[in-house]
């Protein structure tokens, strides 16, 4: 049996608010910088091969490999020959952007539900609620 999605109140004023994310000029502007960095295959492949590189270096550290400092001194310089990159310092503060807007949507999400309101400024700060350590659930 297939269930037809109606469309409620909810879904319209959550539909708006990602419309309103996608209107934004400072998220506009993020993707615009990711965009670029995929456009570009010189910079991604170097993101790439980072990423490659320190997976291994990860994977020796905790298979008990002790690493040596050749490699982490490699490492090293194909990160800060990367980030030095305007197109991949563009993508890395678009990516963390992002990862930003994404954590302040789910904290005032998760707070309304947690109290049954919407939240204020100061019971967002340090994102704790019941069971996190970070108090002012309102429930206790």
């Amino acid at each position: 049996m297939t269930t037809s999605i109606q469309e409620t109140a909810l879904t319209q004023k959550t539909i708006e608010l990602c419309q309103a994310i996608l209107d934004s000029s400072e998220f506009q502007a993020m993707r615009k910088d990711i965009e670029t960095f995929l456009a570009n295959d010189k910079v991604r492949g170097e993101y790439d091969t980072l990423v490659s590189k320190g997976q291994g270096l990860q994977q020796k550290q905790q298979s008990g490999i002790p690493l040596q400092a050749d490699e982490i001194e490699e490492f090293e310089k194909s990160r800060e020959a990367f980030i030095s990159n305007p197109v991949a310092q563009g993508f890395l503060d678009a990516q963390e952007g992002i990862e930003a807007m994404q954590k302040t949507v789910k904290k005032y999400v998760a707070k309304t539900f947690e109290l049954g309101r919407i939240p204020e400024e100061n019971e967002l700060a340090g994102g704790g609620g019941c069971g996190s350590g970070g108090g002012g659930c309102g429930c206790h």
